[in-house]
């Protein structure tokens, strides 16, 4: 009867004149998950993909989100831009330009948005408008930091020079986003 009573109180069962009964099966309620978002990152809830962008000048790309996974790629480009498709605990599954990567743990990437010049002597102009001045050129593989983006140009940082140019012309940024 003992057991019957402490069952009845961890389960918050009500206490009756049947309490006596040992074979009584405590009820235990059923709590249901909420539908986790296929678009949000299961460890931070963070929209996925997303752009992030390698911390430091070195960075092991795995086949799988472990140390006992096998590297696959190695990014050695500091401030390179990476889309980050998916998480597991504190591994990040990222990709390059070129759609090669692997898991990499989340120690190693920064939030900090960087992008990649894919066209090759790209113009950076005084302002959003074709018209603008041309304040410097970037050749193909160029990284910037990447300030704002509108509709159709971004805004990026190349050392130290700041100009505007079509967002066509670079990798890091999807066609629809505004950064602000």
């Amino acid at each position: 009867m003992v057991r019957a009573w402490i069952a009845a109180i961890a389960f918050g069962v009500g206490v009756s004149g049947a309490m006596a009964q040992e074979t009584a099966l405590p009820v235990v309620p059923v709590v249901k998950e909420a539908p986790r978002d296929p678009n949000r990152g299961a460890v931070t809830n963070l929209p996925l993909p997303r752009y992030v962008s390698l911390k430091s000048g070195k960075g092991n790309a795995r086949r799988g989100p472990g140390l006992t996974h096998r590297i696959d790629w190695v990014f050695t480009t500091a401030g390179m831009p990476l889309k980050l498709t998916a998480e597991y605990e504190h591994w990040r599954r990222v990709e390059d330009a070129e759609g090669v990567g692997g898991w990499v743990n989340y120690a190693l990437l920064s939030g900090v948005r960087s992008v990649l010049v894919q066209q090759d002597m790209a113009e950076f102009r005084s302002k959003p408008d074709e018209r603008a001045d041309v304040v410097y050129q970037a050749e193909l593989g160029v990284i910037g930091r990447l300030l704002k983006c509108d509709p159709d140009w971004c805004r990026v940082s190349v050392d130290g020079n700041k100009g505007w140019t079509r967002k066509a012309a670079l990798w890091g940024v999807e066609p629809d986003e505004r950064v602000e």
